[in-house]
Order: structure tokens, then C-alpha cells, then sequence
């Protein structure tokens, strides 16, 4: 785990170049990021802004009529805090597009990740607009255990906090100065009223970091059940972390 001081100071260095990297190799303009009002998308568009410069980033909050008002004064404020421009968007009318689809099913299952797959392309097409990047906010520990949706919030063109665990991540976030509003915030995905990330998991994000770091020091056995619990979310989500399988034959070079 991150510990204060020469560490913390280098591995947010790090950040800060990669994003850098990516940004100058590309010969894109800007950088789109989507502001949740949550820890991880605060801390990535922070690392963006320190990167590239504020003026060249922009902030989209996408938000559903289950979306919590208070997110988007939040993401308002941390933009306005960082002097980052700041958009807003409801996916509500392409959402409700969606619902015109002959046999259409709800379920709050079907509806996350069709409302995190609209998000995803409202971020791409204002990059392709503006020949920008787009950034990704996911964290290590919900990476591992597959908590995203294929296409939807784990694509990306570049992927600034995918090495940190979510503690480490508030550990960040205290570092660069983000609004205790958002810090001391419930975790939560916004893909339905009062839906709380931890309690859809039935685990704190502390003790899926302790085990994660466990399981990797114990080469992936459990010796608790709550590292059982882990393990098994790592192993059933590993297609979300592999290239598409195809058929495609290597043609061997003249």
C-alpha cells in the first residue's frame, strides 16, 4: 500500500507522466473525462489537469433521472476548483430510446449497463469531435473483481488509476486537494436510486484490498472466506480483463 512521503510523491509523478505520454503520442488536442461526482473520477480528472493543463481537459457529468443532484454540484465544484470547463449531459433521452426496442426487458442489471455503455459513447463522441482522448476512471480493486461493464466504464483510452486499489486511491485524493464532499461520499455506481457499491459487492472496499494484496502474496489461494468470496469474483469476471478471443493466423513474414 502507498505510504506518505518520497513514495506517494513518485507514484503520482508516474501517473502525471504516463498521462502525458499518451497525450503528446497521440497528437489529440484535449483529453474527456466523465465526472461522476465519485472519488475516482475526481482523482483522474486532477491527474489530467496537472498533466496537460486544465484549459485542455473537459469534464462531462452524464446524468439519468436516478442520478443524486448532489453529484453534479460536486463535479460543478471540482471543475470550477481545478478551472477545468465542465458540461452536462442527461442520458435520459437515449436512454429512452433504447426502451423502444421491440420485446424490451428492464431490470436493474440490463439498465446499468445500458446507461454505462450510453455514457461511454457520449464520451467518445466529443473526443472524435474534438480529436480528443478519452480518460478512464477505474481502480485496480474494482478491475479485478470485474465490478464495470464491457464497453461501458472500463474502455478508455488510457487508464490512469488502474494500478492503484481504491485505498490508495483516497489516500490520492487527499493528497491533490479534492473536496471532502466528494472523499467522504458512499461509493456508488449512480445506475440506480440509493445503489451503494459496497453493498451491491457485500464487501468494503478495505477488506477487498487486504485480500487482493493477500491473494497475491499467497499466489492466489484463499485462506479466508473472505478471500474465498474475493478469489471468486476474480475468477468469474477474468473475461473482462483478456483481448476478444478470435481466430486470427500470424502470416509468416517473406
Amino acid at each position: 500500500m502507498l505510504s506518505m512521503g518520497t513514495e506517494l510523491g513518485c507514484r503520482m509523478g508516474q501517473v502525471e507522466q504516463m498521462i502525458r505520454y499518451a497525450y503528446w503520442t497521440s497528437g489529440c488536442k484535449g483529453i474527456v473525462v466523465g465526472l461522476s461526482g465519485g472519488v475516482d473520477s475526481a482523482v483522474a480528472a486532477t491527474f489530467c489537469c496537472r498533466a496537460i493543463g486544465a484549459e485542455k481537459v473537459l469534464g462531462l457529468s452524464l446524468p439519468s433521472v436516478v442520478s443524486n443532484p448532489a453529484d453534479i454540484v460536486d463535479a460543478a465544484a471540482l471543475c470550477n476548483q481545478l478551472g477545468m470547463e465542465h458540461r452536462i449531459v442527461s442520458i435520459d433521452p437515449m436512454l429512452n430510446g433504447f426502451k423502444t426496442i421491440p420485446e424490451f426487458k428492464e431490470s436493474q442489471y440490463l439498465i446499468g449497463n445500458l446507461m454505462a455503455r450510453i455514457r461511454m459513447t457520449v464520451l467518445y463522441y466529443h473526443a472524435n469531435r474534438d480529436n480528443s482522448l478519452v480518460c478512464g476512471t477505474s481502480n485496480r480493486s474494482e478491475y479485478m473483481l470485474g465490478y464495470c461493464t464491457k464497453f461501458g466504464d472500463n474502455a478508455a483510452d488510457f487508464q490512469p488509476l488502474l494500478h492503484l486499489y481504491k485505498t490508495e486511491v483516497y489516500i490520492i485524493a487527499q493528497e491533490l486537494g479534492i473536496p471532502e464532499s466528494i472523499i467522504k461520499k458512499t461509493p456508488s455506481a449512480g445506475l440506480w436510486e440509493g445503489q451503494s457499491d459496497e453493498e451491491e459487492i457485500g464487501l468494503s472496499y478495505a477488506e477487498i484490498d487486504n485480500s487482493l494484496q493477500a491473494l497475491e502474496q499467497q499466489r492466489w489461494k484463499a485462506t479466508t472466506a473472505t478471500d474465498q468470496k474475493v478469489l471468486d469474483l476474480v475468477q468469474k469476471s477474468e473475461h473482462k480483463r483478456i483481448g476478444v478471443p478470435n481466430l486470427l493466423i500470424k502470416q509468416r513474414k517473406p
